[in-house]
């Protein structure tokens, strides 16, 4: 057994593989299948929220690297691999664009191989770190990218398992602070509303019973990590309603483009 593998603890649910597990993936245990359907059962539409963060991310992308240009990206807990991850969309509309993928799940890093699998002309990269190693983050990732140069930061459903409100702006904030102008900041996390009780008690079954714990915050906490951005329009909104194709039922993931 590699390090890695002693790593992945299959006795107790765990947020990537249960996502994994919503958007119809194969890289999950019962344990993690089990609290799926029973969060599902307390929130009917919750397997709707990783279909539709995922469609989101794959509209960011096309949209930045097709009509802004971007071509370095920097996706920060970016979970299991899947149908269209950051690299596959970008390289298909840049073949020479660039991604460094961050996580520190060690299921994730088991798979790690499907994800560095990028363009010959492009670059694609794997870190395993936490998003609270702000440093280590930045000093590996210049390794392939090159920060004098705009990059999209990439933080889907991530500053969500980041407590303390204050830390949580703070870790964005010098994250963004060391990219280039002309950087974008694509961020998605999950929201309270009062109009959707139902989310409430299924994080509190979440929290209870899984790991690693979450945090919701409501949509004008959620938009101050676009302080000091320009944020695209349509503004915060719900991750199905960020230009999409089609009109699709709104969910409660709000997520949002900031130009710096």
């Amino acid at each position: 057994m590699t390090d890695i593998e002693s790593r992945i603890d299959t006795s107790r649910p765990h947020t990537a593989r249960i996502w994994n597990y919503w958007t119809g993936g194969k890289d999950n245990y019962p344990v993690d299948r089990e609290a799926g359907d029973q969060i599902r059962r307390l929130h009917p539409g919750i397997g709707d929220y990783a279909k539709a963060d995922r469609l989101f991310l794959g509209r960011a992308v096309r949209f930045l690297a097709e009509q802004q240009g971007i071509r370095q990206f920097l996706d920060i807990g970016t979970g299991l691999p899947s149908a269209d991850n950051t690299h596959e969309v970008a390289q298909r509309v840049a073949p020479d664009a660039r991604v460094v993928y961050v996580d520190n799940d060690p299921l994730v890093l088991a798979h790690a191989r499907a994800l560095l699998v990028g363009t010959p002309e492009g670059r694609t990269d794997y870190l395993d770190a936490d998003l609270r190693d702000v440093d280590s983050i930045l000093t590996a990732a210049a390794k392939t990218l090159d920060l004098s140069q705009p990059v999209a930061l990439m933080l889907l459903g991530v500053v969500i398992f980041v407590e303390d409100d204050e830390e949580s702006y703070a870790i964005v904030r010098r994250l963004m602070d060391a990219l280039a102008p002309g950087s974008y900041l694509v961020l998605s996390h999950t929201v309270t509303h009062p109009d959707m009780p139902d989310v409430d008690a299924a994080v509190a079954f979440w929290n209870e019973h899984g790991t690693p714990k979450l945090t919701q915050r409501t949509p004008a906490a959620v938009e101050r990590y676009f302080d000091g951005l320009e944020l695209l329009e349509p503004g915060l909104v719900s991750c199905s309603a960020w230009r999409p194709r089609t009109p699709t039922p709104d969910v409660a993931m709000y997520a949002g483009v900031g130009r710096k």
